[in-house]
Formats: structure tokens, C-alpha cells, sequence
């Protein structure tokens, strides 16, 4: 598959973050903990293909082939290791990364993300209807599967999704029509931490975070109250404050 696009944050010689998004975001998705992280740590960040400035994929992704692009360019960079966090589809990716190139992941968090989607049919589906109507019906009830009802900074996060190509968002929709790691979380070595949200709809923690927790050797597991799907966008004080702490157990920052 063709690189991703990243970009990278933070003071130079840091111990490296990276930080995968969401289906049908960018890394735009990160900004709110962006203040904090990047003072301490160095930041990378990408975007999924066909979201942002990805180009579209040219044939099939599996999950799989979205953590070996995140080792090839470790490797461009010459970083041996990282701490990783991700959301949704971005921990689907951290998942496979700390299971296919362990040596190269230092410290992982896991955020509003699952080792199984549900069934694959619901996304083959998902990503016919998109390939038929383009992103826009979806980006128009995003705002009610990603957040609380009470929440009103929704806008930005939906227009990610509206201007997300119809093909890289169908292709993700198929990878994670594929993925399932179920049988395999024992082999995480990793210090992890799992984030759930606590009103998350697509993946409520008790049927997704709470197992991906369990089948993690010693994973941690904090559910943040007000949240979606969107954790970190709609209670950014609550996760910074988790990923942060995480961190500084497991990958050293600077002098904060």
C-alpha cells in the first residue's frame, strides 16, 4: 500500500507518541491532547487512507497492513521504539502493531476500540453503501453515534467524515470487516491501558473495552463518564489525563 501521511509534533529527541485515528476521521482528531503531548513527548500523527491527505488505497487493506505501514515509516524515521494510542479503527491498528513488531512498541493505550467490530457483514454493507452514496449520509448522523446528546463541539469531526474519499473509507470499512484479534490479546506485551467511553454506542465498553482489558496481560482499564464513541474529543481533560499518566508509568517524557 502507498505511505500514509503523518505529521510530527514536539520537542526533537522525545520519546515518540504515535497516534492512530478513527474511522472517518484525520489527525485532527487528536488536537485536544496535542497541547499536553507535545510538550513532552514527540508526536506523530496519520491518517488513515483516503482520510485527510492519505491518498486512497489501490486495492484491499487489512488492519495488518495499516500497522506494518506505521513500522515502514518508523523505519524511514529511524525509531526503533514507541509508545502508541489509538481510537477505533486507530487501536485496531495499535493492536496489531504491539502483536506483529512487539519489540518496536514500548507502552500502548487503546481508546473506545475492540478486539472483534461485530459482524463482518455490517461493514461489508456499510462500505457498498458508501462506495453508492458517498460519505455525506453518514457524516449527516455521525454527530448522535459518535457522541452524548449533550455535546456541541460535534461540527469539526463530523466534516472529517464528509470529506473522507468514499474508497479509503470503504476499504477501512472492510478491514475492520477482517479484523479479529480475539484469540490473540495474550500475546500483547505492552504495558496497555484501555479507555472505554462510558456512553460509547459502537462500541460500549461491557461488549468491547471490558473483554480487550481482560485478554491483555495486566491491562488497565478506565472508563470515562460523558463520553462517546469520541472519547477523547469530548472529554479531552478526562483522557488526556489517563494516556498521560499511563505514559509517564510506562514511556518517560520530559520535565513537565
Amino acid at each position: 500500500m502507498t505511505a500514509l501521511h503523518h505529521r510530527l509534533d514536539g520537542p526533537e529527541g522525545a520519546p515518540l507518541v504515535v497516534l492512530g485515528p478513527s474511522l472517518g476521521t484525520s489527525t485532527e482528531l487528536w488536537d485536544p491532547q496535542m497541547p499536553v503531548l507535545a510538550r513532552r513527548w514527540r508526536v506523530l500523527r496519520y491518517d488513515l487512507p483516503g482520510h485527510g491527505r492519505s491518498p486512497s488505497p489501490m486495492g484491499a487493506v487489512t488492519v495488518e497492513d495499516l500497522a506494518d505501514e506505521i513500522v515502514r515509516s518508523l523505519d524511514r524515521l529511524e525509531i526503533d521504539r514507541v509508545a502508541y494510542a489509538g481510537v477505533s479503527l486507530g487501536g485496531a491498528v495499535g493492536t496489531a502493531l504491539a502483536l506483529r513488531a512487539p519489540e518496536r512498541v514500548a507502552s500502548l493505550v487503546l481508546c473506545c476500540t475492540s478486539p472483534r467490530f461485530g459482524p463482518p457483514e455490517a461493514w461489508h454493507e456499510r462500505a457498498g453503501r458508501v462506495r453508492r452514496d458517498g460519505t455525506g449520509p453518514l457524516a449527516d448522523t455521525a454527530a448522535e453515534r459518535w457522541f452524548t446528546p449533550g455535546f456541541t463541539g460535534a461540527q469539526p469531526y463530523v466534516e472529517m467524515l464528509r470529506t473522507t474519499d468514499a474508497e479509503g473509507y470503504a476499504a477501512c470499512c472492510e478491514a475492520l470487516a477482517r479484523f479479529d484479534a480475539t484469540e490473540r490479546l495474550a500475546g500483547i506485551t505492552a504495558p496497555t491501558l484501555v479507555v472505554g467511553g462510558a456512553q460509547d454506542v459502537p462500541t460500549p465498553p461491557a461488549d468491547h473495552a471490558e473483554p480487550l482489558a481482560a485478554g491483555i496481560p495486566d491491562a488497565a482499564l478506565v472508563v470515562i463518564e460523558g463520553a462517546g464513541h469520541l472519547a477523547n474529543a469530548e472529554r479531552p481533560e478526562a483522557v488526556t489525563r489517563a494516556i498521560t499518566s499511563h505514559l509517564d508509568r510506562t514511556w518517560k517524557g520530559l520535565p513537565g
